[in-house]
């Protein structure tokens, strides 16, 4: 079972700048295809970027395309969604995910392929 933590949530103003953290509790951490995902109020959860196991590959939401960098650091068992110029558009809940496939290495957007999730961390973004 693995678990996830998101942390580095919070309120800022928009242009703005925030650094998601998602910790996981495995050390095969680094064999992990991971995501972010993101939920606003009273809409579904949509994609937001990815990156393969070694960080070859990423994969943007074209809306968060230029203002959003995903990374990871697999000797922390982390991955970090950087987040700048912010717009209130940008207000959700954020969730990591892991994809814990053997054989898919590649930064990927089905959400439904993604097998463990954190329990989410808020960012508001005020105008």
């Amino acid at each position: 079972q693995v678990q996830l933590v998101e942390s580095g949530g919070g309120t800022v103003q928009a242009g703005g700048s925030l650094r998601l953290s998602c910790a996981a509790s495995e050390r095969t951490f680094s064999s992990y295809n991971m995501g972010w995902f993101r939920q606003a109020p009273g809409k579904e959860r949509e994609f937001v970027a990815a990156i393969s196991s070694n960080g070859g590959s990423t994969l943007y939401k074209n809306s968060v395309k230029g203002r959003f960098t995903i990374s990871r650091d697999n000797a922390e068992n982390t991955v970090y969604l950087q987040m700048n110029r912010l717009k209130p558009e940008d207000t959700a809940v954020y969730y990591c995910a892991a994809d814990v496939d053997p054989i898919r290495d590649y930064a990927h957007r089905w959400s439904t392929e993604y097998d463990y999730w954190g329990q989410g961390t808020q960012v508001t973004v005020s105008s």
